[in-house]
C-alpha cells in the first residue's frame, strides 16, 4: 500500500501512544470509523475515483472488479463487465462483449459498429449517468495480438472522448489474460 496519510484526529493520535501493537492496522480501523462516521456532502466524490480522471480507459491495475462495481453503484453509473479469458479471436472478442454489454448482435460485428453502439444508439437512448466498463482478461493470442488488442482499446478510447464531449463519464478498465488458457488477471 502507497497511501500516506497523516493522522490529524485526536483520537488516532492519542491512541498510538503506549501501544505496542501493530500501529498500521489501528490507524487503519481508527481512520475507518472517522471516516464513515462523517455524513457525506450530497455531490461528495468517492475515494476509488478520486484519482481517475471521468472519461479514460486505463490498466485495471489495483482496481478490484467488485470495487468498481460498487463505486459504479453508488454513483449511479452503469457497470459493464465483459470476462474475454475464453476468447481467441476478435470475432469471439466482439460477441463476447456484445452479449455481455446487451448491445445489439448483427451490428457489432466489427470496430466502427462497436462504436457506434458505446455511443450513438446508447445517447439515442436518453440522457446517461455514466459508464464504467471492465473488459477483463483481453486475450493475447496469436490471432489477437498486440495490435489488434490496441485497436479494441481504441475504439473505447474514442467513445471516452465522445462521452467526454457530452459531459457523461467513461471510465474503462482493462486486464490481460495471462496466457491463452489463463484466467484473468484481476478479480
Amino acid at each position: 500500500m502507497s497511501d500516506n496519510f497523516t493522522a490529524h484526529d485526536t483520537h488516532v493520535v492519542s491512541g498510538l501512544s503506549g501501544r505496542s501493537a501493530n500501529h498500521f492496522q489501528y490507524i487503519l480501523s481508527s481512520r475507518q470509523s472517522i471516516v464513515c462516521s462523517e455524513p457525506l456532502p450530497e455531490k461528495a466524490t468517492l475515494c476509488l475515483f478520486k484519482n481517475v480522471r471521468p472519461n479514460i480507459v486505463q490498466s485495471i491495475r489495483a482496481f478490484r472488479v467488485l470495487d468498481l462495481a460498487q463505486e459504479a453503484a453508488q454513483l449511479g453509473q452503469h457497470f459493464l463487465y465483459a470476462s474475454c479469458s475464453d476468447v481467441q479471436t476478435k470475432a469471439e472478442l466482439l460477441s463476447t462483449i456484445t452479449a455481455s454489454f446487451l448491445l445489439p448482435k448483427p451490428e457489432s460485428k466489427n470496430y466502427d459498429a462497436l462504436y457506434d453502439n458505446l455511443t450513438e444508439l446508447i445517447r439515442k437512448a436518453g440522457p446517461q449517468p455514466g459508464f464504467v466498463i471492465v473488459l477483463e482478461g483481453l486475450p493475447a493470442t496469436q490471432k489477437f495480438d498486440k495490435e489488434a488488442r490496441e485497436t479494441l482499446l481504441d475504439v473505447f478510447r474514442e467513445a471516452a472522448e465522445f462521452w467526454a464531449k457530452c459531459d457523461v463519464d467513461f471510465r474503462v478498465f482493462f486486464s490481460f489474460a495471462l496466457s491463452s488458457s489463463a484466467t484473468p488477471a484481476y478479480s
